[in-house]
């Protein structure tokens, strides 16, 4: 990979970390290359993300805007999105300098805007990685939510709440509301019931090529729009949620020793064991 110029992202307010990224600056430094630490330039060839999965959502949107590739190096707690761990950060930089091909991942974004029901006013539009979801305050009773994929009526929803997550976010709050996990390269929308009313209200796949819209029926009282951790509008009843995938992607290289299911496996424990187990070479030479 041709690194003339990186950009280093570290977790905000910790010193700690921030000094790994003034290290890593000088480790670029040092092969003749170019790096800032904390700005984001659309003329970089790389961004390397020090932190957590939340460090790496918080620079997604201008990320893909850029189309910038992100390595994520995880100094956080989880990490299903920072995938090189904390010391292999510079084997995983040698390998991506001498490497003339890498492995890029292509993650869907999500697109979401709401529209005022009285005005018919629509807000400017914010993108998220993960989801954005749809909740009630913890003291009120359940809401009420009308559904559309397109024009087409989907169901009418009695919850606490909707998650509409992409492949990458399945595995964050839309697995805790009962959600599929769905592999993170796909081009779907997942639309997430939380807490619903009856058991039948069940999760939905859509296409990636769906609009999906929601409408908050009376009676409500004030309902937060949540984008990727981060509340970003109060909404009431009669007005509609819009959310599409964004029309650039977020790119994301690979950690060169990790799969994506060595990644799950670890961070969900499935099986108990997070080594991969190759498939027989008398099955691999039918497949």
């Amino acid at each position: 990979m041709n690194i003339k110029y990186a950009g280093v992202i570290t977790r905000p307010e910790s010193p700690e970390v921030e000094q790994i990224g003034r290290e890593m600056v000088t480790w670029f430094g040092e092969r003749s290359i170019k790096a800032e630490l904390n700005r984001i330039d659309p003329n970089m060839d790389i961004l390397v993300v020090l932190g957590g999965d939340g460090t790496l959502l918080h620079v997604a949107e201008e990320a893909s805007m850029f189309q910038l590739p992100v390595l994520g190096v995880n100094l956080g707690n989880l990490g299903f999105l920072t995938e090189v761990a904390a010391d292999e950060r510079y084997e995983a930089l040698e390998t991506l300098l001498v490497e003339d091909e890498v492995r890029m991942e292509k993650r869907i974004m999500l697109s979401a805007a709401f529209v005022n029901g009285a005005t018919g006013k629509k807000s400017d539009s914010v993108h998220a990685l993960n989801e954005v979801v749809i909740v009630k305050k913890s003291t009120e009773a359940m809401i009420r939510l009308r559904c559309w994929a397109d024009k087409e009526y989907v169901t009418t929803y009695r919850a606490d709440g909707l998650i509409m997550a992409t492949p990458t976010g399945s595995t964050a709050y839309n697995l805790s509301a009962g959600g599929p996990v769905v592999h993170a390269e796909l081009d779907a929308i997942v639309v997430t019931p939380i807490c619903p009313f009856m058991l039948e209200s069940r999760p939905v796949l859509l296409g990636s090529q769906h609009k999906v819209t929601t409408q908050l029926l009376a009676p409500a009282g004030q309902v937060k729009v949540i984008v990727d951790g981060e509340l970003q509008w109060t909404i009431t009843e009669n007005d509609y949620l819009l959310v599409k995938k964004a029309s650039k992607p977020l790119l994301i290289i690979s950690s060169p020793w990790k799969s994506y299911f060595n990644i799950l496996r670890s961070k969900l424990n499935w099986g108990g064991a997070s080594v991969d187990i190759p498939l027989p070479e008398k099955v691999c030479k039918h497949c």
